[in-house]
């Protein structure tokens, strides 16, 4: 079985890592990096020192990727930054057009919407599902839903 696998904030990709590890558990699970984005010049420096196959695969900035042009895919990981949600930040939020970095959580709905992948991954934020965020999250987490 080979699941088709597309990244968002990939950094150096522990997602991939991740599915490297469940791979040598499982011999029957395969899976393909068909696209990743990540802007961040070390972030992709390490993604490409790790895994030197998809360099030609990164989609860069994910506020400008055209989703027609990507190929299908079965996952969708997210890990938009979490600065303006986390304890450790300014909790500046991440509003739908606010600007903050973690804002940009709003255009992965784009990629859902146009994709329609089985299945979604995002990084787990614990401040996201805290009192001042709940709203925010319950708004996203309607979506996905969809």
């Amino acid at each position: 079985m080979t699941i088709r696998v597309f990244t968002m904030f990939s950094g150096y990709d522990s997602q991939c890592m991740a599915l490297d590890r469940l791979k040598e558990k499982h011999p029957q699970f395969d899976y393909e990096l068909v696209g990743w984005a990540e802007i961040d010049k070390y972030a992709i420096a390490a993604h490409n020192a790790v895994y030197p196959q998809y360099a030609d695969r990164n989609f860069g900035d994910v506020c400008s990727i055209d989703w027609a042009r990507v190929p299908d895919f079965d996952l969708l990981t997210y890990s938009s930054p979490c600065q303006d949600f986390s304890q450790a930040g300014l909790q500046r939020g991440g509003a739908k057009g606010s600007g903050t970095r973690s804002s940009l959580l709003w255009f992965v709905e784009e990629a859902i919407a146009v994709k329609r992948p089985k299945y979604l991954l995002m990084e787990n934020v614990a401040a996201l599902v805290s009192n001042k965020f709940i709203g925010l999250f319950n708004k996203w987490q309607s979506i996905v839903e969809q």
